[in-house]
Formats: C-alpha cells, structure tokens, sequence
C-alpha cells in the first residue's frame, strides 16, 4: 500500500485545481515551495478549499477500498524557476514515531485559568474556559520546541514521502473534555499539527504515556514528572525562561547536561558523598568503563537516528537537528568517560561543551536550545533567568538531597556535571 504522494513540477500559474490519490488515511495536505537547488521547504501557499474525500469517475476504488481522492484549490503566488508539491502529510503510527508527550501548561500559557482553579474552584474554572474558547491560549514554554519539531518533520517528509519516523506531539492533559475547544480552536489558530490528544478529566494521565509509546514527557507538575520516570519514561518539568529570546526556526537544538541526564548519577555519588578528589580519582579508574544510561539517553539516541537520516541524503551540514552536551565536568580530568561513554553506546553529540564548574546560562544564552535538560534546579535557573527554556529532571541522588545538603552542595557540585 502507497502511505503517501508528492507531485512535484515547475509552475507560475495563479491558481490551479489538483487531484490527488492518498492510499490510506491522511492527517493534512500542504502545498510546499522548494527550491531547486537544495530540495528543502522554504515557504508554504495558502490552500483556498479542500473538498472532504470522494469517488473518482477515473479510479477503480474496488481494488483501492482504503484510497481517497481529495480535489484542492490552491491560490499560488507566481514564484518562477520553483518546484511546487503537493505533500500528503499523513499521521504516523505511536509504534513508529518519536512521541513527545506534552502538557496543556506547557504547550500553551495558562496562567490565568490555573489561577481560577485554584481560587474558585473547577466549576468557575469550566465555565470560564467555555466563555472563552473561540479565544487562542498564547503559547507557552514548550511551543517553540514543538514547532521546531513540525519544521523537522517538514523536510522529512520531503526527503522520506513513505516514511513513518517522525516527531508524533500529543497533548496529554488531565483537563475535562469541556476545555477540549478551546484546546483545538488554540492549535488550530497557531496552525500547530497536534492530532492525538488524551484529556483524563481530573485522573493523572501519566498511565496512558506508555499506550502512546511516549519517547518524552514534557508537564509543569513535577509530580507527575516523577511518577513517568519511575514508569521508565524520559520526562521533565518545564520552566518559563525569564525573558523572551528568539530561537530558530528551521533547526531543532537539543542540550543535554550529563550525569543524572544522560548519563547515570554514579559519579556524581562519588563527589557527594566522598567529595571531589575522589570523584577525580574515580573517574580516572574508570574512564574505559561506560557509565549507566540515565532518563534521557534514549530520546537523545531517537534524535540521533532522524539525523542519521539526513546525513544519509549527504545533509550533514544542513541537517535541522543539532544536540549539545553541555557539562560542569572538567574536560582534563573527567570529560574522557563522559566521551567515551557516548561512544560505546554508538551516540554523538554535535557540540560538548565541558565548564569545569563554570555557569552554563551564558553559554546556553549563545546557543539557544529549544530546550535543556539538567537535573540541578541551580543549573535550571541560571538557564531560565537568561532566557533559555529549561526542564528539569528530578532523578538521581540530587532529587533525594535534603534541603540542607543541596544548599550545601550547591557550589560544589557543579564540578561534576
């Protein structure tokens, strides 16, 4: 079975009326632009009218009972020397997509609403969402980096027409089915390609992350982010950056602290509880011996095989993700079992930055991730307060640190991560 068609061709006509057969169930259709020379989506046309699925006179459906014909009228702009396509974006199954589970508060700005729960309780909080539902959410922390995942999704989908391993967003949410609306009216608004949605009605939904084969987690309540890391699922609370910067647009950028995040917690135990020569030490023992995997290795290893797919199509430079390693380890005296354990495990990052305890905004203000994932609410805010979106991730020996350990620790730590 065909899961999907691209025509492409040379055009300057104003506005033209396509058929187009699908094989099998299709999520959207978008008509892109590409430049000739390098194959990638640069701008999108307005399609005017979509005709629901129908019969065709010239195609014998019999054979096809699962196709569909779908006429478009598209109004195109005279561009010339482009290649227009039409691409059938089809939805991809959980089994064979990257899933990225995300909150409503993340995704969208819910501040007010949170508030009217909270003070006056579900009932004014329902009727005001029903008030207000042709009103849009503005978005929140983690609308960036969804958007920055449809936009990798986009050349995909150019380069591999059939395939399946995409970025899948699902809006997970334990918001009732009334506040659904206005949910879609907002991703509809901000022209977001969210299909799957899960909204449990006051119940956790962390029990369906595994349904949805969730690859991330993304929520504001660190409750819930802790119940899906005990489950085995990677997952972060996300914190709102202190002042708005500007990220790009065409290329997703993914940091990563190391111990406890990528990696184990194992020598961060060491330093802790026996202090930092001996974590030197430790690390020099063993730096041939691969550290345990941490929550997050497995998502940074699903970034890994999309881009191993661009460089296949000699798009190594121009791939549109890039993932950094950004660590208070020293890279002397502790960043060779950090390397070699990427290594054995057949991972790379793009970048490895190695502080030796210096602070890690600065330099994520220089490069300006989508996202970053630290296990250190210290390194957290240091990230937020110089605009980067930072999640934390509550696992390993500093999730169980008294209060007094961690204000004692606070400084010193750094050197290990």
């Amino acid at each position: 079975m065909v899961h999907g068609t691209v025509l492409c061709w040379y055009i300057s006509v104003a506005e033209i009326l396509i058929h187009v057969i699908v094989m099998c169930k299709v999520a959207e259709l978008r008509v892109v632009c590409l430049p000739a020379s390098t194959g990638l989506v640069v701008r999108s046309t307005c399609v005017t009218t979509i005709t629901p699925p129908g019969t065709s006179q010239h195609f014998n459906h019999s054979n096809h009972p699962s196709s569909v014909w779908w006429n478009i009228g598209v109004q195109l702009k005279p561009y010339s020397k482009r290649v227009w396509c039409i691409v059938c974006v089809l939805q991809p199954k959980p089994e064979n997509a990257i899933t990225v589970a995300v909150s409503s508060r993340v995704l969208f700005n819910m501040d007010t609403e949170q508030q009217i729960s909270q003070q006056k309780g579900m009932e004014a909080y329902l009727k005001y969402q029903m008030e207000h539902e042709v009103e849009p959410f503005v978005p929140g922390p983690a609308f960036p980096f969804v958007k920055a995942l449809e936009a990798v999704n986009t050349q995909l989908r150019v380069l591999y027409p059939g395939s399946e391993e995409l970025f899948d967003v699902v809006l997970m949410t334990n918001n009732h089915a009334t506040v659904g609306i206005r949910l879609i009216n907002s991703i509809n608004h901000h022209k977001l390609s969210v299909e799957r949605f899960c909204m449990t009605g006051g119940n956790s939904p962390i029990g369906y992350l595994k349904a949805y084969h969730t690859n991330l987690y993304l929520s504001a309540n660190s409750t819930k982010v802790i119940e899906a890391l005990e489950e085995g699922i990677a997952a972060a609370t996300i914190f709102r950056p202190e002042k708005a910067v500007e990220v790009s647009e065409t290329q997703l950028r993914v940091a990563f602290d190391g111990d406890a995040v990528l990696f184990s917690d194992e020598s961060e135990r060491i330093f802790k509880t026996q202090g930092l020569d001996k974590f030197f030490e430790h690390e020099k023992t063993h730096e041939n011996r691969p550290l345990d995997h941490g929550p997050l290795k497995g998502f940074l290893e699903s970034l890994g095989k999309l881009q191993k797919k661009f460089y296949a199509k000699d798009q190594r430079m121009e791939c549109p993700i890039r993932t950094y390693l950004v660590t208070a380890r020293s890279a002397a005296s502790s960043g060779t079992r950090a390397l070699k354990t990427l290594r054995s495990w057949g991972l790379e990052t793009d970048e490895a930055l190695f502080l030796a305890g210096a602070p890690k905004g600065p330099m994520l203000a220089k490069i300006k991730p989508h996202i970053f994932f630290d296990d250190q609410m210290f390194h957290i805010e240091g990230a937020a307060e110089l605009g980067t979106v930072a999640a934390h991730v509550p696992y390993g020996i500093a999730k169980t640190l008294s209060p007094k350990q961690a204000k004692d620790t606070k400084q010193s730590t750094s050197f290990t991560k």
